[in-house]
């Protein structure tokens, strides 16, 4: 599944000159927790979140007491976070550049993504940078959502039956809670292996629970 299957297309944005109260109050009303900034040709060129947002009371100094430093963590977490603090519009607040992904890449290249730079949600850009949706958190988790008896079809249909060339009418496919059990038997070992992994990939499947046999064990003569 790509990003493109579970994007949202409608997006909220702002400009570099929208004010920090209208990002506010478009976070809020929109209930996410980032919007991008576009340029007038609707090139991303940031994105704006609740935590930068919050760094105006993260570094606020009169909040506290006069001399106030922010604890060490927060200033090597946020090296700019003093600079953002001092920001009054999106461009001077926003993280730049965004952190984007093409539609056409998988929904688990966005997943990677999003935790290689801990981000909750990405701008999804065609390949001249125009903003086409936005993936978040969210929408990659509504892949565990599909029923068992789709997943169940799929394995069959698609794994079993179209990818593997090898002989599969041994094998039993029963999947509960998205806990998908392969039993029954195989030709061989190192065939099992690979309808376990590829199983694994298929979307919505939490896990695999490998109870198959198998007539010949070959992985004796891989090892030689």
């Amino acid at each position: 599944m790509t990003v493109a299957d579970v994007m949202t297309t409608k997006v909220v944005s702002v400009t570099a000159t929208t004010p920090f109260k209208d990002i506010a109050e478009a976070l809020i009303a929109g209930g996410i927790s980032a919007v991008p900034v576009l340029d007038d040709d609707n090139h991303v060129i940031g994105m704006v979140s609740e935590a930068d947002l919050l760094r105006k009371e993260e570094f606020r100094e009169q909040f506290y007491r006069e001399g106030y430093r922010p604890p060490l963590r927060a200033r090597l977490r946020h090296p700019k976070g003093r600079q953002k603090a001092a920001g009054d519009t999106a461009a001077e607040l926003m993280t730049s550049p965004a952190v984007t992904v093409y539609p056409e890449a998988s929904a688990v290249a966005a997943a990677r993504l999003m935790d290689a730079h801990d981000v909750k949600r990405l701008a999804v850009t065609d390949y001249n940078g125009r903003l086409q949706g936005i993936v978040s958190r969210r929408d990659l988790v509504k892949l565990f959502l599909r029923g068992d008896e789709e997943i169940a079809a799929e394995i069959r249909a698609d794994v079993l039956d179209r990818e593997l060339w090898v002989n599969t009418e041994g094998v039993h496919v029963q999947v509960e809670q998205g806990i998908v059990t392969l039993s029954g038997w195989m030709e061989h070992r190192t065939e099992t292996g690979i309808a376990v992994r590829m199983t694994a990939r298929v979307n919505g499947v939490v896990d695999v629970v490998d109870k198959l046999t198998w007539k010949t064990d070959d992985s004796k003569w891989d090892a030689k």
